[in-house]
């Protein structure tokens, strides 16, 4: 360009700002949720220059623009629902309601003991068995589960981490009983057990074993289960303990490159196992930032897959992801207005490139959501895909000054947090410290202060409030099927081979005091009907278990 224009440009621009500050601002904080300033224009002048490795094109590295060439011209995201609720039949039905009304693929939500590794005749599982998840204890209720729903033809996705190996052997076991191999099997199963020390504090053992089965699961699935996603590297949760988008992006990712490490030192060939690690983010309210987190995390995932980790594949450098709308932002407060922000939080899951994708139900601030309610989110994410254009071209936003200049800062941002990482030394000693739950618990802090001081709106919260407000219909949970699924477990344990149980119980803690692969063994205390929580009490006799030490 010349220098004229140079010139030309730069006196628009001082002629631009000298008007804009002659106009008087309304009375706000213009900063991202986040809290990172935001300015009041953006031009060229504020992005990086490319050199050919920041931007690119869809389906080519880094991925900027997202991970396959056509995007949605080929193929929509995934329209995957969260299900799960009381026993398996309950849970059963709600499938195939999902299903019929044009889902494509599974999304399963355990109750708390199970994601605890609690059975349900469990002390500890009194009153919870049910109430905000599905219960499921043996190899009969994953059968249960999916019962008429042939695992060939579906994605099942799986939200459990500490015990999910043991979720992942019922699975495989109803797929073998099905007719279906596990090489045929697709799916995810989330196992991000290092988020669980950070945010959401589901653990059964202490962190090295339980890197150990998350590595046991990595390694077992790249030889047996290709199509299968054995690790869902999550900043979900992160985020909805109150994280910023930067350290929901740098968390997320430093959890994805120990993984990663472990397997290679575990002997493993990362082009043989990248491919089938995945991520799932959450999609907060602020629009732009989210759109540019997606797009910083896939440039990041590529440059340091390749340069660091060695991978040669581009399946290995292409980050995929799962998006969920933050259900943190959702208000028990006039909950319709939570149909509009899940619609928001979508859009900017799409324009940022997901893979697939679960729209929030406008009642979830209140209870498990209805059926009309889980209807109205489906259909949110059906109208996007269908009536509005947004599918129509890749990265539609690409290019924009304010979205590239959000990027490469999102970008800038995740490297610091890795450089204070690696000085603490790795991850895991980060945890172990409580840097990232710190750094969280001081985002959170200064969030609710904003809301408190009226400096951040939320409607119908802390403005445009009312004073009367019509109760919402909400799912209520029977109490007696908390009764039936303890009845149920009390039969399976009554008809199966307790000498068969109680061999493959000790099989398992051997192998566990062993150097082995934990999956083949599970997989076969799985088969006798030995329980969850029967297999992680066998574990947890050799690893122990973990007490987090305070944060402050």
């Amino acid at each position: 360009m010349s220098h004229v224009s140079d010139d030309k440009r730069a006196s628009e621009a001082a002629e631009w700002k000298q008007r804009y500050e002659a106009t008087p601002e309304r009375d706000a904080e213009f900063t991202s949720i986040s809290g990172k300033p935001v300015e009041p224009l953006y031009t060229e002048e504020d992005v990086e220059a490319d050199g050919g490795e920041r931007v690119g094109y869809p389906g080519s590295y880094p991925f900027t623009r997202g991970p396959y060439p056509s995007m949605y011209r080929g193929r929509l995201w995934t329209m995957r629902q969260f299900a799960g609720f009381g026993t398996v039949e309950e849970t059963n039905e709600r499938f195939h309601y999902l299903l019929d009304h044009g889902q494509t693929g599974l999304s399963t939500a355990f109750d708390m003991p199970t994601l605890m590794g609690y059975d349900s005749d469990h002390a500890r599982s009194l009153g919870e068995v049910g109430r905000e998840g599905v219960a499921v204890d043996t190899l009969a209720d994953m059968e249960g589960l999916f019962a008429g729903i042939p695992l060939g033809g579906v994605t099942t996705s799986m939200t459990i981490n500490a015990p999910a190996a043991i979720l992942l052997a019922f699975y495989v076991l109803v797929g073998e009983s099905q007719g279906v191999p596990a090489e045929k099997l697709g799916g995810t199963i989330q196992t991000d057990i290092l988020k669980e020390y950070i945010a959401q504090k589901e653990w059964c053992f202490p962190i090295d074993p339980a890197l150990r089965l998350v590595t046991d699961m990595i390694e077992w699935c790249t030889e047996n289960m290709p199509r299968w996603h054995p690790v869902s590297i999550s900043g979900y949760h992160i985020r909805e303990a109150g994280s910023t988008a930067q350290q929901e992006l740098a968390f997320t990712l430093k959890d994805g490159f120990t993984y990663v490490e472990r397997a290679i030192e575990r002997g493993l060939d990362v082009d043989d196992f990248a491919p089938r690690l995945s991520f799932f983010f959450n999609s907060h309210i602020d629009f732009f930032e989210e759109i540019a987190k997606y797009r910083a995390a896939r440039r990041i995932w590529a440059r340091e897959l390749r340069d660091t980790y060695g991978a040669k594949k581009e399946e290995s450098m292409r980050l995929r992801f799962h998006t969920q709308t933050a259900g943190v932002s959702l208000t028990a407060q006039q909950p319709l207005n939570n149909i509009v922000r899940t619609a928001t939080e979508a859009l900017a899951a799409v324009l940022g490139g997901t893979q697939s994708l679960h729209t929030n139900s406008y009642d979830e601030a209140l209870a498990l959501p209805t059926e009309e309610a889980v209807q109205v989110a489906l259909r949110t994410q059906q109208i996007l895909a269908t009536e509005t254009g947004v599918a129509s071209t890749a990265d539609p936003l690409g290019g924009s000054w304010f979205v590239e200049k959000l990027t490469d800062d999102m970008e800038r941002s995740a490297y610091e947090y890795f450089a204070r990482i690696d000085e603490l030394g790795g991850m895991v000693e980060a945890i172990r410290r409580n840097f990232p739950q710190r750094e969280i618990a001081d985002a959170s802090f200064t969030y609710q202060q904003e809301l408190n001081e009226r400096r951040r709106i939320v409607v119908g919260v802390n403005d445009f409030t009312n004073e009367n407000e019509d109760p919402t219909p909400i799912l209520k949970i029977d109490p007696a099927l908390e009764r039936k699924q303890v009845d149920r477990l009390a039969a399976t344990k009554a008809a199966r081979d307790s000498a068969a149980v109680e061999r493959a119980l000790v099989d398992l803690k051997q192998a566990a005091a062993g150097e082995g692969n934990l999956m083949p063994p599970i997989i076969e205390a799985a088969r006798v009907q030995a329980t969850e929580g029967e297999m992680i009490a066998a574990m947890q006799e050799v690893f122990g278990t973990y007490t987090e030490s305070p944060v402050f």
